[in-house]
């Protein structure tokens, strides 16, 4: 298994690793009673292939096997941009589904590399891909100079937290994503 930063033409499987970390629950919600899931995929893999979006796989590192295959992929990005990269979720949205999320609220803010999803396809979990993509994230934070990395986990997912938790992220504070009451936890790196 090899981690490396996503190639657009991974887009695909990438949006739906991206789909399966929020829940299909809450990618219907965001898609209407009047749209299904494969109208969601298709907006997500066009947020994926874009350029300057929070999912755009630019901002993606992915685990592959030996024949290249996605296993599991990472999305993060500077804080900071959350407002300039979440402008394509909400243009895109709107456009295929009549629905404005403009006044979502922000899930992270300046000076925090973000996990915004974390995938691995579930045949191949339990073999530390997880792990060594949060691995890879937490040196990409270091390595922007970015002083801490962070991420919300579902309050009702102690396993995913137990992970975390593992590799040295430590409760911040409440938060809120999608409906679901969530825990903000972060790594703050020391100089």
């Amino acid at each position: 298994m090899k981690i490396s930063p996503a190639e657009k033409h991974q887009s695909a499987d990438i949006a739906r690793l991206i789909m399966e970390a929020m829940d299909l629950d809450c990618c219907q919600y965001f898609a209407g009673p009047q749209h299904n899931l494969h109208d969601f995929e298709l907006l997500m893999t066009t947020l994926v292939e874009a350029e300057n979006s929070q999912y755009s796989y630019r901002n993606t590192l992915v685990a592959l096997n030996e024949a290249q295959q996605v296993l599991g992929a990472c999305v993060t990005y500077d804080g900071k941009d959350l407002r300039q990269l979440r402008k394509a979720f909400l243009e895109g949205a709107l456009k295929a589904f009549g629905r404005d999320f403009s006044a979502m609220e922000d899930e992270t803010q300046e000076g925090e590399l973000y996990i915004d999803s974390l995938c691995v396809l579930k045949e191949f979990r339990h073999q530390g891909i997880a792990s060594a993509l949060l691995k890879a994230s937490i040196e990409k934070a270091k390595s922007l100079h970015i002083p801490a990395i962070g991420l919300l986990v579902d309050k009702g997912n102690p396993k995913a937290e137990a992970l975390y938790q593992s590799l040295g992220f430590t409760y911040k504070n409440d938060a809120s994503w999608g409906g679901h009451p969530m825990k903000h936890l972060q790594i703050i790196f020391r100089e």
